[in-house]
């Protein structure tokens, strides 16, 4: 059973990923000590172990605050994921196990369901997650993607404003079909572009920069 302080960490990490707390929003302890009904101890705890993981920023004697996107953090995980997604999906196309091309249908059948709904982007986003998280699982890589996990805060938060971009939820879905495509047919001289383009291709765009600017460290 989860710990008081765990639970207080995993929803203020979320509170953080959803942007219900913005980059640059203050955080008291004071007001976290009250709302969490616990002293004020173990809630520098839980922000210095927010702080170790990208979440929170604290500066002594004056106080914590959510942590401004940093684009550079967000650069280095583009980078790592693309490099690993490239070899564990070439190992997939030579040998995967038919229970593992279903699951992957089953999250892109589903995928494609939140698009036409239209109201399901946090679904949508979950399944992103799902799809990449069980292609690190078939290739027996799942501790990298827990890694990658830790130390996500900046990535996820770039990647979801990234996708309020009309039509990228579509393109996202395209290349993930295409990506199973290539897994099936073997096509592994294909793989190394796609992916390619399915992890870095808004690490350059100015979409990000023109649209949320007042998130980003400066």
């Amino acid at each position: 059973m989860a710990s008081k302080k765990e639970v207080i960490i995993k929803q203020l990490k979320e509170e953080i990923l959803s942007m219900e707390l913005k980059p640059g929003t203050i955080i008291s302890e004071t007001t976290l000590s009250e709302r969490f009904q616990i002293s004020r101890t173990p809630i520098r705890d839980i922000l210095k172990q927010l702080s170790a993981e990208g979440y929170v920023d604290i500066y002594p004697q004056k106080g914590s605050i959510v942590s401004y996107i940093d684009l550079e953090s967000v650069e280095q995980i583009i980078y790592l994921r693309s490099t690993l997604e490239k070899e564990i999906i070439k190992e997939l196309s030579l040998n995967i196990p038919l229970k593992g091309l279903h699951e992957l249908k089953t999250i892109l059948t589903k995928q494609e369901e939140c698009i036409t709904n239209h109201d399901s982007f946090n679904d949508f986003m979950y399944l992103d997650d799902a799809f990449h998280k069980t292609l690190f699982t078939l290739a027996g890589r799942l501790f990298l993607w827990d890694i990658i996990q830790q130390f996500n805060a900046h990535y996820i938060r770039y990647r979801k404003l990234n996708m309020l971009k009309e039509e990228k939820l579509t393109e996202i879905l395209e290349e993930h079909q295409l990506i199973l495509k290539y897994i099936i047919d073997g096509k592994t001289d294909r793989i190394e572009q796609l992916v390619h383009h399915h992890i870095r291709a808004d690490v350059n765009s100015f979409y990000f920069q023109e649209n949320f600017d007042e998130y980003i460290k400066k």
